[in-house]
């Protein structure tokens, strides 16, 4: 009965998000939380009856929408909690315990807006129905009535779809002409390259077939800014592109406004290393627009968040408005002519998809795409004095942007972190955006947007899975242009909400959804839409994961652009400690057989070498969480004496783990990847250091090596660092030691390789 009770009020302490997350993917998501622990303004999540819902995302969650307005109410009525003050990191219990509870607290810890009064939530909520129901309808009709917008508390895992039929008319392609918008009537014929070329394209039953069973052919480039380029194509080999030295913005073919804006929205990024004839590129972003701006797929894993980032998010937000602004042009200047034209005459206005959301955005957090966003405004507004019109931006700012005046605690984390984490970093979020010259607006339904931004998490749950009754995807059926930007930041998160995506992208819609069939364009109508798909994907490493969804849901038939630079120095080099590296060789027949013989190599051979009483403070690097589990269940039946610390361990756990791996009470820590990646803890008392694997980032290994100087102990001559590897962690063990040293250790026959690093070398 012990367990039963434990297990009983274990799942009443999970927030209502955490059991929602649990029933629906089986697991918990553990980085869900809050971003600051200040309550949130009351929102309320009811819709009228004659809104015109933009997908089954309202349905979907109209059971938890009641009860979240009974929180967001309740929650007006508690007292924020006192901020807690971050102490100096020392070996004692006591400053451990509130280091560690801060830092939690700081990058949102579930624990601080749901745990809090959650459980006086729900026992308050059947005594406070009726008068909360009063305040309710009150609150809804003064809201209403300002014209003010209504959605759900992302943090209880509920998002509403907002129907803002006051601008529905305004933005309707389809009751807008040409002259209305811009008075340029031409703007399709003098933007006829490179857009019209590629979407007016007809490809043929066999140049598909093509696509669809041979292989790809490939050739080599190297740029000066980019190096290594891959193109590979299956159709006619195209011409291989060459780096373009200077270009000319009005070569470009941008749409206007943005030929006048864009050098005034990029000077921040223009320095002395920008030649005076390139005044509106950085010379990376013009490498990088000259090969979109040929809508070939692009693969670019060397993205940092401290030196280029920005840049990169600027170049794909010009080349994404500049298509948008263009299809809805054709449109628009098509819809005059229809509507001039004279009666009986026969002529065909193909210039749509089969639903009209055309760019669909996938970046980790709310953030990124509050800074999207702005960029779309800035490079919409000519001048001053001439301010585009947003719909909705109040509401947007509250949602996704962070309190200026909450500043975190002064906690010590790498720039990386720092530059990774920065603003709102809540996870679970989709938002739509419809645009015009003039105007733009937020919160468009997804049938009615131009643009989704989202979040891999936040497509998952309006996707839904493969049997639920309410469940969405149409409005990815004629998707021209994905974005995935920082994917290798789904790696942490999960990465089969990615998979999840490509899998239900450019499918034929269920529903006609009000579509003119006689404007849709003869590829949407035959099913080709990846075809003509434009991928961008951008990440801060190679890994395999990604290289696959770049290889196999990638059809683009212009061809694809990978860019293959090998590291020659690895992250080895950085490690500052004198440390004796020793790389352990394990053979494996496949890739299906690799996680059972790197488990058993690893209790048969390394294991045993550390059960001494002498080798303790062993720490155990695990990236994969399964991996982790299967290890620490082993621990458990072997009876050894280990502590474990994984994402999903409490505040009061992690510093008790703590504590007892520094004081020697406990001879072994298990420690996740991911934990890592969202706390980066220093981790005193190592001593010996086991890679079970190789880290997903390589400055992790560099990292946790640099941990063991953090603990003064004068035992330096004892430290070991041990790494497990096979053939098919190449790319990861690259990244570590250099390309020259990893084919020496792929080709050798040796089975064992040592380095020493040092300050002394």
């Amino acid at each position: 009965m012990g367990k039963r009770r434990g297990a009983r009020e274990l799942l009443r302490s999970l927030s209502k998000k955490q059991k929602k997350h649990l029933r629906e993917f089986g697991e918990e998501h553990p980085f869900y939380d809050k971003v600051s622990g200040r309550p949130e303004a009351t929102q309320i999540c009811d819709l009228s009856e004659n809104s015109d819902k933009s997908s089954a995302e309202s349905d979907s969650e109209t059971e938890v929408e009641q009860v979240s307005v009974y929180h967001k109410l309740l929650a007006t009525l508690k007292t924020s909690p006192e901020s807690e003050s971050e102490e100096e990191e020392d070996e004692s219990e006591s400053e451990e315990a509130g280091e560690s509870e801060t830092e939690m607290d700081s990058e949102g810890s579930q624990d601080t807006g749901e745990a809090d009064g959650g459980e006086e939530d729900k026992n308050d909520v059947p005594e406070q129905e009726a008068g909360t129901t009063d305040t309710a309808e009150q609150m809804l009709g003064q809201e209403q009535a300002d014209g003010a917008d209504t959605s759900c508390d992302p943090s209880h895992g509920v998002i509403e779809e907002f129907t803002d039929v006051k601008h529905e008319s305004e933005f309707s392609l389809e009751t807008n002409f040409m002259e209305e918008e811009s008075g340029d009537c031409n703007a399709d014929k003098r933007d006829s390259n490179p857009f019209k070329q590629h979407m007016d394209k007809e490809l043929e039953e066999k140049e598909v077939e093509k696509m669809s069973t041979l292989p790809k052919t490939s050739s080599q480039s190297k740029w000066p800014r980019l190096g290594q380029l891959t193109f590979s194509s299956t159709l006619e080999k195209h011409k291989t592109l060459k780096a373009e030295k200077e270009v000319d913005v009005k070569q470009l073919y941008l749409h206007k406004p943005l030929e006048s804006t864009w050098p005034k929205v990029n000077k921040q990024f223009l320095s002395s290393v920008n030649k005076p004839g390139d005044p509106s590129f950085t010379p990376l972003q013009r490498e990088l627009f000259c090969i979109m701006n040929t809508y070939r797929d692009l693969f670019y894993p060397e993205r940092n968040a401290l030196t280029n980032g920005e840049e990169i998010r600027h170049a794909y937000c010009l080349h994404a408005l500049n298509h948008v602004l263009k299809a809805n042009a054709q449109v628009l200047s098509n819809n005059a002519k229809r509507r001039d034209q004279k009666p009986g005459t026969d002529n065909d206005y193909r210039d749509q998809g089969l639903t009209r959301p055309k760019v669909l955005m996938i970046v980790p957090f709310r953030e990124c795409a509050l800074r999207i966003v702005h960029i779309f405004i800035s490079l919409l507004e000519v001048n001053d004095k001439r301010k585009i019109d947003v719909s909705n931006k109040k509401r947007f700012k509250g949602e996704f942007g962070s309190d200026p005046e909450e500043k975190p605690p002064n906690l010590k984390r790498p720039e990386d972190y720092e530059a990774v984490f920065a603003g709102n970093i809540d996870d679970h979020f989709r938002i739509g955006v419809a645009i015009l010259q003039k105007s733009m607006r937020l919160y468009a339904p997804f049938y009615s947007s131009d643009i989704i931004i989202a979040s891999p998490l936040g497509m998952r749950t309006i996707i839904g899975a493969e049997g639920e009754k309410k469940r969405d995807f149409d409005f990815l059926s004629s998707i021209e242009i994905l974005i995935i930007d920082q994917a290798d930041i789904y790696l942490m998160q999960n990465w089969e909400h990615v998979l999840h995506l490509m899998k239900h992208i450019n499918l034929l819609p269920l529903d006609s959804h009000g579509v003119d069939f006689s404007r849709v364009r003869m590829l949407n109508l035959n099913n080709w839409s990846r075809y003509y798909r434009q991928t961008l994907l951008f990440s801060a490493l190679q890994d395999p994961q990604i290289n696959s969804v770049f290889n196999k849901h990638c059809f683009n038939y212009m061809g694809q652009v990978a860019i293959r630079n090998v590291p020659l120095s690895g992250s080895i080099s950085h490690v500052a400690v004198q440390l004796p590296h020793v790389f352990r060789r394990l053979e494996a027949e496949n890739l299906t057989s690799v996680i059972e013989t790197r488990f058993q190599f690893f209790i048969d051979k390394v294991l045993p070498e550390y059960r001494d009483a002498i080798m303790s403070h062993t720490l155990i690097y695990v990236p994969s969480y399964f991996d982790y589990v299967r290890l620490r269940n082993f621990f458990k039946k072997e009876e050894l004496n280990f502590t474990h610390i994984c994402e999903y361990t409490k505040k009061a756990g992690v510093c008790r783990a703590r504590r007892f791996f520094l004081k020697g009470e406990k001879q072994f820590l298990l420690f996740t990847e991911r934990f890592h990646f969202y706390k980066r803890y220093t981790i005193k008392g190592i001593r010996n250091l086991i890679f079970y694997e190789l880290p997903t980032y390589s400055h992790f290994y560099s990292e946790i090596c640099n941990m063991m100087k953090a603990t003064d102990s004068g035992v330096d001559a004892t430290w070991t660092c041990t790494v497990l590897y096979s053939k098919y962690d190449a790319q990861k063990l690259a990244a570590v030691v250099g390309i020259d040293r990893t084919a020496q250790m792929l080709q050798s026959k040796k089975n064992v390789h040592l380095f020493v690093t040092g300050e002394n070398e």
